[in-house]
């Protein structure tokens, strides 16, 4: 199945037509077909978009938006507030739509399962044209690796601007608590902080695009 065909089509409805879309998607077999995309997501004319990993058993495939109501949603809210920036400005998402599951508790995505889904979070990407994309772990970051090829590396390139696609690509850790043996929470806060340092009084007229 195609992704939707965005030329002359407004925002609105290129934006409908893949919610659509994606709903009707059942190419991965192990997994929770619970479709996370709709306007909860965020604003098409964002600024910000956040990819994260996939939505969470207790989180987003519970509530339909990303990003809520488990701890890593509650942790997000903290290091987003960090960031100056509030939900109803940025547009979230994750590298895969749908809950990735294993004996009924959440699992990292599939390499497999990532290059399925990459043609949605590619769309998105085109519709929304924000000019900063922030990664949040390692399935996000290699997600744009499968939508179009770049070196980067969680481990070395955290909380750096880099340019991918013709805007700014800033990788950081994900607000999983599963995280904190690789990132403690503290840290991730000042990973936000500076995100917010980067970007300024005002946003991306200092990013490097």
């Amino acid at each position: 199945m195609a992704a939707p065909t965005l030329a002359h089509a407004p925002p609105a409805a290129g934006f409908r037509q893949l919610v659509s879309d994606a709903r009707s998607c059942f190419a991965c077999a192990e997994m929770n077909h619970v479709h996370v995309l709709a306007a909860a997501n965020g604003p098409l004319d964002a600024r910000v978009m956040f990819i994260g990993e996939a939505p969470g058993r207790l989180g987003a495939a519970r509530t339909g938006v990303p990003f809520t109501s488990d701890q890593s949603g509650l942790r997000f809210q903290r290091l987003l507030a960090e960031a100056g920036l509030h939900r109803e400005e940025v547009f979230l998402t994750n590298a895969l739509l749908c809950n990735p599951l294993r004996n009924g508790a959440n699992r990292p995505p599939r390499r497999r399962e990532l290059a399925a889904c990459a043609r949605w979070l590619d769309t998105q990407i085109r519709l929304v044209d924000p000019p900063l994309v922030v990664t949040l772990g390692t399935a996000a970051l290699e997600a744009l690796r499968i939508i179009e090829h770049h070196p980067f590396a969680l481990s070395r390139d955290a909380g750096r601007a880099l340019r991918w696609r013709g805007r700014t690509l800033v990788p950081l850790y994900h607000p999983s608590p599963r995280t904190a043996g690789r990132r403690p929470f503290s840290q991730q806060l000042e990973d936000f902080g500076s995100l917010r340092e980067m970007m300024g009084d005002s946003p991306f007229d200092r990013l490097p695009l």
